[in-house]
């Protein structure tokens, strides 16, 4: 096939490759000058962190019928109130998995049920715009028809799959400062800190070095200070971390509070063992290395090399054979 089949009827090949060019020139002095940008996410992730404490204490304090007033993107509130998007049972699971991401406010929950429901709809008619109405590309109707179904599935899965991947990222973050954290709460317990305040000066040391462990850890220490049960607070925070690591300091938390017994022994406990866990997972991926390298070599090293040991000897074999006189 020619590359011209993949074009539209009205762009050049020429054309194309220019574009192209074009495009990927500016993407690259793009990714050269975010390189070159110095940034500092830690201060405004400090500042982030301050505002969400006061609009939680806010919050906290206001009267309840004043928390259900709907702020923000209008257009969406609108639509989603008007459809009664709020109140279905699935919201709950929707709240939970944004949570996940570290989007805990009603407008994330708003613009994801807005983009569930409207997403689908905008890449189905911008598929069959382009297919059937503009006609860039000259498909069978099959094929078509395919490929906008496939532009609806792709809207119905897409806000999901994008809230997934936030909620791994942001886990594995959390999983590997976990150990750190620990370690400060071991020092603040020996120091003889409350539990709210020693998650408070956690997540105000872990600001810089894993900015989401001090989201979740000063998060918890505000819920602590203001919900009538600590415990309430501390399953919350399992809730929206969904991590084993989080899920067995809460329970070593809710253990010692319950029976009394040392907290720091048992924070330092812990702590070690999820070092050693981290650890053996990097010892893991390194023994993975090996076995993952041997398919890039085969096609990207191995034939470089053969070309640079065995081309020379090649091309003199070649030009001493046609020096030769063949007798007829």
């Amino acid at each position: 096939m020619n590359l011209a089949d993949y074009i539209p009827a009205n762009v050049t090949a020429e054309s194309a490759i220019v574009w192209s060019a074009g495009l990927a020139a500016f993407l690259a002095v793009a990714a050269v000058w975010q390189g070159l940008i110095e940034r500092d996410p830690g201060a405004a992730r400090v500042r982030q962190l301050a505002k969400r404490r006061e609009a939680l204490m806010d919050g906290l304090r206001k009267p309840r019928r004043h928390q259900g007033r709907l702020r923000g993107i209008g257009l969406m509130h609108r639509v989603v109130e008007r459809l009664k998007l709020l109140k279905n049972d699935q919201t709950q699971g929707f709240v939970e998995k944004l949570a996940r991401a570290g989007w805990r406010s009603r407008d994330a929950l708003v613009a994801y049920l807005f983009l569930k429901m409207t997403l689908p709809a905008a890449l189905g008619a911008v598929a069959t715009t382009m297919f059937y109405g503009m006609e860039l590309y000259a498909l069978p109707a099959m094929q078509k028809l395919l490929v906008v179904t496939a532009a609806v599935v792709a809207g119905v899965y897409l806000p999901d799959v994008f809230v997934k991947n936030s909620a791994d990222k942001r886990q594995n973050k959390i999983r590997l400062g976990l150990p750190d954290a620990l370690d400060l709460m071991v020092i603040c317990a020996e120091a003889g800190l409350s539990l709210d305040s020693s998650l408070k000066r956690v997540a105000k040391e872990m600001a810089l070095s894993c900015p989401e462990i001090a989201d979740e850890f000063g998060l918890a220490s505000v819920e602590i200070g203001f919900l009538p049960d600590r415990v309430m607070a501390l399953r919350n925070l399992v809730k929206r971390t969904a991590l084993p690591g989080i899920r067995g300091l809460v329970n070593t938390l809710i253990q010692s509070e319950r029976y009394g017994t040392p907290l720091a022994q048992s924070l330092r406990v812990l702590s070690a063992e999820y070092r050693n866990e981290r650890l053996m997972k990097a010892e893991e991926k390194a023994a993975r290395l090996p076995a993952i390298m041997t398919v890039p070599m085969i096609l990207f090293v191995l034939p470089p090399l053969f070309v640079v040991l065995i081309g020379p000897g090649a091309l003199k074999i070649i030009d001493s054979l046609k020096g030769l006189k063949i007798p007829h």
